[in-house]
């Protein structure tokens, strides 16, 4: 994994401006309170400074690699003990004999290089824990934004699971119905039968090439929707009236996939289905600011369905909802005397 510091332009600009302002107070500690000459106390700010930031670059590594297993508190700071020992002596051995080769001749400044040695080792204790607390906050940062990151994958994916499930729910209950109308069919009126057969394989067909897909316009839902609606205008003739009005900026709105055609089937179930005479159904889709709103009304006798129940097609449509949108108020019911309602309200951002 790359250091932090050189992944981040932020951090590399500050690293670099940070150990510029250490190099620049090192050089006038020495130059005015110890009386070095300054080309002196600048190459000594610069030769400790800089093999001390080289050493706590790289000791990025070794934490993120080494240090990073479940280990006791005890074997944490007998490991960073250990580590710090041997970065302070690297860094001060390689400092020390790069100055004395600089300057070796300069006795004042030899005399001074041997008795600084105690304080710079307190620096370099400073500078070592300096670097592990900073990488041990990035190490725990990157750490808790991956297990977020799963957390936040694995609640797509329950909810994808859930979504399918759902749907899965409402193809069968249909095409179980509609096999049962075919069946019957197919001894009473053959040439429906078989008309029957092609819509349902067009109308499956959608439901397929459209299954892993969350949203679909709501012009292809209601062109899905017609040919549901001529299947089962194949099962109950006349008795099903169906009447839609849209407006013209509706039909490109996505919607959830798949989501009309339970409501008109529990339209039809509670509606057409219970009665001999004719029975309207109606679809219409408006909008205002925030919201597209899907409102379907169906004639039904409340009788009846307090016999059947609602079952299981207008829970899910409440569930599929607040899944894709977490919200629960966009679908609600209404029963006006013999009317009944289902009202969608899809938000448009």
């Amino acid at each position: 994994m790359h250091n932090p510091i050189a992944k981040n332009k932020n951090y590399l600009i500050t690293f670099f401006v940070l150990w510029l302002a250490i190099i620049g107070i090192h050089t006038g500690i020495i130059l005015f309170l110890y009386q070095i000459e300054w080309r002196i106390s600048l190459t000594d700010a610069v030769i400790f400074n800089t093999t001390f930031a080289i050493l706590g670059y790289n000791l990025w590594y070794v934490i993120r690699f080494s240090l990073r297993e479940k280990k006791s508190a005890f074997d944490l700071v007998t490991n960073h003990l250990m580590l710090s020992v041997v970065i302070i002596a690297a860094w001060l051995v390689t400092s020390y004999f790069t100055m004395r080769s600089f300057y070796g001749l300069d006795e004042s400044y030899i005399q001074f290089l041997n008795d600084s040695l105690v304080w710079r080792t307190i620096t370099g204790i400073f500078f070592y824990l300096f670097f592990v607390l900073f990488y041990y906050v990035i190490i725990y940062y990157e750490d808790l934004q991956d297990t977020l990151n799963v957390e936040a994958e694995l609640q797509n994916l329950v909810k994808e699971a859930e979504l399918n499930a759902l749907k899965s729910q409402i193809n069968p209950h249909f095409l179980f119905n509609s096999l049962n109308s075919i069946s019957s069919l197919t001894i009473t009126n053959p040439e429906a039968a078989q008309e029957m057969i092609v819509k349902l394989s067009d109308f499956l067909r959608y439901s397929l090439s459209h299954d892993k897909d969350e949203k679909a316009s709501l012009r292809e839902e209601i062109e899905n929707l017609n040919r549901y609606l001529d299947i089962e205008k194949i099962r109950f003739g006349k008795r099903l009236n169906f009447r839609s009005d849209i407006l013209d900026d509706c039909y490109d709105f996505d919607i959830p996939n798949m989501i009309l055609q339970p409501l008109i089937e529990n339209s039809i179930k509670h509606g057409v289905y219970n009665s001999t005479e004719e029975v309207l159904v109606e679809l219409k889709c408006t909008s205002n600011d925030h919201y597209f709103i899907v409102e379907i009304r169906n004639e039904y006798d409340p009788e009846a369905v307090k016999k059947k129940g609602q079952g299981i097609g207008l829970l899910n449509i409440k569930k599929r909802l607040q899944l894709i949108y977490k919200r629960d108020d966009l679908f609600e019911t209404a029963a006006d005397g013999k009317i009944f309602k289902a009202i969608l309200k899809l938000p448009k951002n």
